[in-house]
């Protein structure tokens, strides 16, 4: 595998983005400090010679001014080199003097500024006495000296007695930058390299970090829309790549569990749906063969499986409209204590049938906002569960309060009960236990589904637990129409 290879796959997409942004500025950041910090150096040490060579210059010529009183004339320097480097070398020594502002100690003089040949002396007019020329004392004398050269004056008694021309730093900039400024510069080129080669490992090792771990959530994603749920991502550290991949763990785990309930879903129906098929079909066959004979009682049999395979139908079909949103509930102000208590009482001699007897308080005046017919599928529902569940002689008991803003129906019967872990899917769908709460009375498994799609609908919860009376507890808790808002009604 060639090294382009290497890199393509390695890096994603947005690791090479991010490595290219972070390189581009890098170069850029190092390249404009380089050149900020170079011009600042360059600037700054000029600046400094400047004001170092002006303190020198300014004790030099009060050095002068000194000899002159003394000696009453130049006579003593006139060509006499050697008395001319004494008093620079005492002037110039590199212990340095305090400035007139009162600054502290300079540093010496850079060797170049230093240099006696950088020095013109003249008298009072004008004439050099000694420096920079190696004329003879006694040749013509210049009126003028070198245009490179300033002069600074030197005053005896409020008189000036001589100039003192030396060369601006400027002039010597050349000697000083061969010595100071390019080490400095090659010092910083070197910080800024080093710099910016560990900005790029810094940057590499950063990119092939995020492109693995976004590769491996493209890759996750990808199985998943090609319909492989099982792929989970590995779940390291708390920051938002963290999070994301446990977000996406949950969505497979969503959607594998929602594939398999589908799956479950699909195979429940088409069992349920088989079975009043498959009597239909015996007793039709039976008839054909002359083993039953048609009379009512065959009629009958017949007529009750095709009973039971419509109810299943409505109830797949109202759990579908729930689904999509779209079951329809007219909403209207009812009083819900004088419309569960008519809907009980009528009820009250079925459930005596089945040894079930029947207590309710349920004081009027409390009043919601529902649909009148969706209520009454509701608590017939919960009506056929208590009598399909529950062992005679039993109890069903419906009480009605309220709690805040809500109404709270209270619904419970007595044993048998039904265990703790499977309380939270008594309104899955075809959902049963394998106890006493069975299949043994022929239920769809799709009441209590179809009461929680019902219940939803009027923006209520339905919460199961377990019973004192030792069966099961239904909390059924709606909106008061006081607080709620406005109805809203759904059409098919």
């Amino acid at each position: 595998m060639s090294f382009r290879q290497w890199w393509r796959t390695t890096l994603s997409p947005l690791g090479l983005k991010l490595f290219s942004v972070i390189v581009l500025v890098n170069v850029l950041i190092s390249g404009a400090l380089y050149f900020t910090v170079a011009r600042s150096i360059d600037d700054g040490f000029i600046d400094y010679l400047r004001r170092t060579q002006q303190q020198r210059i300014d004790t030099l010529t009060t050095t002068l001014a000194e000899g002159y009183r003394t000696h009453g004339s130049w006579e003593w320097l006139t060509d006499n080199r050697d008395a001319w480097q004494q008093l620079l070398r005492v002037a110039l020594a590199p212990r340095g003097t305090q400035s007139r502002t009162g600054d502290a100690r300079q540093p010496p003089l850079p060797p170049a500024l230093g240099d006696p040949r950088q020095f013109v002396l003249l008298d009072e007019q004008g004439r050099r006495i000694i420096g920079r020329s190696g004329r003879h004392q006694h040749e013509a004398p210049t009126s003028r000296a070198p245009d490179e050269l300033r002069f600074a004056a030197i005053r005896m008694g409020g008189r000036q007695v001589g100039s003192l021309g030396y060369r601006a730093p400027d002039g010597v900039f050349n000697t000083i930058d061969r010595i100071f400024l390019h080490r400095q510069l090659r010092n910083l080129g070197i910080i800024i390299v080093t710099l910016l080669i560990s900005a790029l490992l810094l940057a590499g090792g950063l990119a092939f970090w995020l492109g693995r771990r976004t590769r491996a959530m493209a890759l996750a994603t990808r199985s998943m829309a090609e319909g492989d749920y099982s792929v989970r991502l590995a779940v390291r550290g708390r920051d938002e790549l963290a999070g994301l991949s446990r977000d996406i763990n949950t969505l497979a785990a969503s959607l594998e569990r929602g594939r398999r309930d589908r799956q479950q879903w699909v195979a429940d129906i088409a069992h349920e749906l088989r079975t009043p098929l498959t009597v239909l079909r015996g007793e039709i066959e039976a008839i054909e063969d002359g083993v039953r004979p048609m009379d009512q009682r065959t009629l009958g049999a017949l007529h009750q499986e095709v009973e039971q395979l419509g109810r299943l139908v409505e109830d797949l079909r109202l759990l579908a409209q729930s689904d999509a949103h779209n079951l329809a509930a007219p909403m209207t102000r009812l009083d819900l204590g004088r419309h569960l208590a008519e809907q009980l009482e009528e009820s009250r001699e079925a459930l005596a049938r089945h040894g079930l007897s029947l207590a309710h308080e349920l004081p009027a005046g409390i009043m919601i906002h529902g649909s009148p017919h969706r209520l009454r599928q509701l608590w017939s529902n919960l009506l056929g569960n208590t009598r399909s569940y529950t062992d005679p002689p039993g109890q069903l008991a419906v009480t009605l309060s309220c709690s805040g803003e809500q109404a709270v129906v209270v619904w419970e019967d007595s044993a048998p009960g039904v265990p703790d872990q499977a309380l939270a899917r008594l309104t899955e769908r075809l959902f049963r236990l394998e106890s006493s709460r069975n299949r043994r009375h022929g239920g769809s498994g799709l009441g209590l589904s179809i009461a929680s799609a019902l219940t939803k609908a009027h923006h209520a919860t339905l919460t199961p637990a377990r019973s004192p009376l030792g069966g099961l507890r239904w909390t059924l808790c709606f909106p008061l129409a006081s607080s709620a808002a406005s109805p809203a009604i759904t059409e098919e």
